[in-house]
Order: structure tokens, then sequence, then C-alpha cells
């Protein structure tokens, strides 16, 4: 049993008043008062999902298997082809990690005094073995990629300028590099044109590497204490030569640079291809050719336009001298891997 409390008012005085209910009472009042909630469900189509309901209710279970089903869809649509999950290949490291530096020798601190630059001549003699160049093993190591755009860009300009016009195209180039080298051999040796900085005026150049020494005149304002120019450095232990453009000091660094021409712009070191590598190859060969007693860590790339518009020049530090010289270990090996397939299928067969 309940017992409800209520207040009257009647005029300005309350009288209590206590009623007693039963618990069915008060659940039928209860009923009586509360509002009734419509149910979510009520509005639902039930014979439209009727079958739905006693699929899904019923306790039967299907006869079919992960195997049958399996075959069924081999039937209709075919084995099904796993893909491959692309296998993560380890960079590749030479078979043998030949040093960089010489540790006989020290890395210069300061500028040694001044002096005539080194050149040595390359010597070819009759009776001597044929040492390769590190031009000839770049060449012959090109990826297939570099190969492609390569020949692509011959085709081009071949179809653009004809046999004859692409070969004195070519020709053309050539001789407009070598006319540049000789004549930016001829201010790095002269210390006071070194200086000079209208260096197209102070020289008496050809025109067509007018152009080529305007591009460059900002860079070799930074360009102090020249080593050597167009000389040979080899490397005995590993067997292959090549001819530095230039060893000096770059912003006070020693550096072993690299004179390039381009009628493109290029910018960055990545537009220079395999021109890291080439200076990582003489830096090498030089710090252990006994013909020098320094050693180089630094790299240097310049990329002079004929239009005289300034050159680009890019630096290569040490530690990146060090990766461009395992991946030149690389195409080293792989060059003498060619050389020895190829004699031994020139080779009798016994």
């Amino acid at each position: 049993m309940f017992v409800l409390s209520r207040v009257l008012f009647a005029g300005s005085v309350m009288v209590p008043e206590c009623t007693s209910l039963t618990a069915c009472h008060f659940s039928a009042v209860h009923r009586l008062t509360s509002p009734r909630r419509n149910s979510p469900y009520s509005s639902v189509d039930s014979e439209r999902y009727s079958s739905l309901v006693k699929s899904v209710m019923s306790s039967k279970v299907s006869s079919q298997t992960p195997e049958s089903l399996q075959a069924e869809d081999d039937q209709v649509y075919g084995p099904v082809v796993k893909a491959q999950m692309p296998s993560r290949t380890e960079p590749r490291v030479p078979k043998t990690l030949h040093p960089f530096s010489n540790p006989e020798r020290a890395v210069e601190a300061e500028e040694p005094d001044a002096g005539p630059p080194a050149r040595i001549l390359l010597n070819r003699g009759r009776g001597r073995p044929s040492t390769p160049s590190v031009s000839r093993i770049l060449q012959q190591t090109l990826s297939p990629e570099q190969i492609f755009y390569l020949e692509r860009w011959k085709r081009r300009m071949i179809a653009e300028l004809g046999e004859l016009g692409f070969k004195e195209y070519s020709q053309n180039i050539f001789r407009q590099g070598k006319v540049f080298h000789s004549a930016l051999e001829d201010i790095l040796t002269s210390a006071e044109t070194l200086r000079d900085r209208n260096l197209s005026e102070a020289l008496e150049c050809p025109a067509e590497a007018q152009g080529y020494i305007q591009s460059i005149s900002h860079i070799l304002e930074d360009v102090r204490a020249v080593r050597a120019v167009e000389s040979t450095v080899q490397h005995a232990a590993l067997n292959y030569l090549g001819i530095v453009d230039c060893v000096a000091r770059y912003r006070g660094v020693l550096c072993v640079i690299d004179w390039k021409t381009s009628e493109k712009p290029k910018p960055f070191l990545s537009n220079t291809y395999d021109n890291p590598l080439q200076v990582a190859a003489y830096a090498g060969a030089l710090n252990s050719d006994d013909n020098y007693k320094y050693q180089v860590e630094n790299g240097l790339i310049v990329v002079a336009y004929k239009d005289g518009s300034p050159a680009h020049a890019h630096q290569i530090n040490s530690e990146l001298m060090s990766e461009y010289w395992k991946t030149w270990l690389l195409r080293l090996e792989e060059f003498k891997e060619l050389g020895s397939s190829a004699s031994s299928d020139t080779s009798p067969v016994k």
C-alpha cells in the first residue's frame, strides 16, 4: 500500500490530505497519466521484410562451405591472382670498398706558398698498357634509362637538323668546349689575370669563349691557390685515369673543379647527371697518385653558358663526395665485369 500526501489550498488556509492507494491503483494511475511512446519500428512494413527476418532468425545452417564458395567464385570470375608484394631491394654496395682518402696525407688547412700549378701530361706511349679513362668507364656503364633518353634526344636532333647537320652541331659543341677550356687554362695559370674582374677584356681569347668566360667571371673571383690545371691523375690500385680540369680553393675550400658548358640552364646538382661521379673519381685518383703530395675531399661543378648569363656552381662537400665515390666504385666494377665477359666470349672454347 502506498500513502500519498497532498496539500489543498482553501483560500489562505493549507489543508493536508492523505490518501491510501494500493499497488494496483498506483499502477493504473501511472499508466493512465504517462504518455504513450511510439516505437521506431511501428512504421516498418513487416510483411515486406518478413522473409528476411525469417532467414536471419532461422536456425537452419547453409549447406555452402568456404571451399564451395571459393570454387563457385573461381568458376564465375576465374582464379584469384594474388599480387606479389614489392620486394625491398637493399642498396647496392661495392664488393670492395676502396678508401677514398689517403691516410698518409693530411688535408691542407692553409693555402700553400704560391707557385705554378701542376700540369702532368697524359703519356700513352707504345708498349704501355691501355688504362681506361673515367669518361670511357662512365659512358660504357650507362643505365638503360640513360641510354633511352640519350638516344631519344639524338633522334630528335637528327630529325630537326639531319644527319650532316647533327654531325656539324656536335663538332661545334666540342670545338667550343675546347676553346673555352684553353682560354680558362690561360686565366688560371696567370695570377694577375685571375685577380682582374674584367676577364674577357684582359685576355685576347677567341670570340667563341667570350660568353663562357663572362658567365664564370663571378665564380673566378672566389677561386684562389690553383694547384693543378688540365693535369692527369691515375689510380694505380683501381687501374683508371683521367684529366682533372682544375684543383684550387673555392671560397677557402680545396676542391676538384670541373668546368662544363651547357645550352640549357642547370640550376641543380641533379641536372649534371654523372658529372659528380666524374669529380669523385678524379679526386680519388688524385689522393692515391704519388705525383700529388696533398689530398682533396671536396668538389665543385661549374656550368657555364654561351650567352654570358651567370654560371651555376654546384659544391660537393666531403659527405656527398663519399657517397658519389661508392657509386663510382659500383660503375667501375660493372665496367670490369663487362670487360671480362667480353674477353671470355672471344676466347677459344676449350
